[in-house]
């Protein structure tokens, strides 16, 4: 069906209100297909950064119990998927010597910043240190990773679905149990590579 049959289509549709509708064609499903590499020239890395950056996100520390050992990173690359079955998924680096160590628990829990927790997310984005140390954390009731103290929410999810995307690696949880115990604290936010708080003037 081309532009006009679908056109044709949907004014017979609108005109059925007032009497028996008329069959109506069903529109053709989309071509799906992947884009090759030589499709087109590639978006320069600093650019993409400077762009994407302008989009606002709220930030997360994504904690897992390994073998006894508490292991975390930060993470603002974090988003719900679907509500049934109830899945959220979190972005990860390839690189990251963190991942393999939540993947080897199969769980992780998802922790969501507040305003005042600036520091906290720093320590969390440093490689190799001890990210725990003088932390305060209890464990989530599920999979027993770290829920975080004084956060805004914790989701508690086991592994669903690992997808590859690029550099990066889509982990898709499904929740276990969550809360908010925190939720009338404001959020922490990404922006521009710096930090910041939702203001009273919208």
């Amino acid at each position: 069906m081309g532009h006009a049959g679908m056109a044709a289509a949907a004014v017979r549709y609108l005109r059925s209100a007032d009497r028996a509708p008329d069959p109506v064609e069903a529109l053709p499903r989309p071509e799906l297909r992947c884009v090759r590499e030589d499709e087109r020239p590639p978006v320069p890395q600093d650019e993409f950064r400077r762009v994407l950056g302008c989009f606002a996100t709220g930030v997360t520390v994504v904690t897992a119990d390994d073998e006894g050992t508490p292991v975390g990173f930060a993470c603002q690359s974090f988003t719900s998927l679907s509500l049934e079955p109830p899945l959220v998924a979190f972005m990860v680096g390839r690189t990251s010597t963190t991942w393999p160590r939540i993947a080897r628990a199969g769980a992780f829990c998802v922790n969501v910043l507040a305003a005042h927790q600036g520091p906290l997310c720093r320590a969390f984005a440093v490689s190799g240190a001890d990210k725990f140390a003088g932390v305060a954390h209890d464990p989530s009731p599920v999979s027993g990773s770290p829920r975080l103290a004084e956060t805004l929410a914790w989701i508690d999810c086991t592994v669903h679905a690992v997808h590859t995307g690029g550099d990066h690696l889509v982990v898709v949880g499904r929740v276990d149990a969550l809360g908010a115990p925190g939720a009338d604290r404001p959020p922490l936010l990404f922006h521009r590579g710096r930090f910041g708080r939702m203001s009273d003037g919208g």
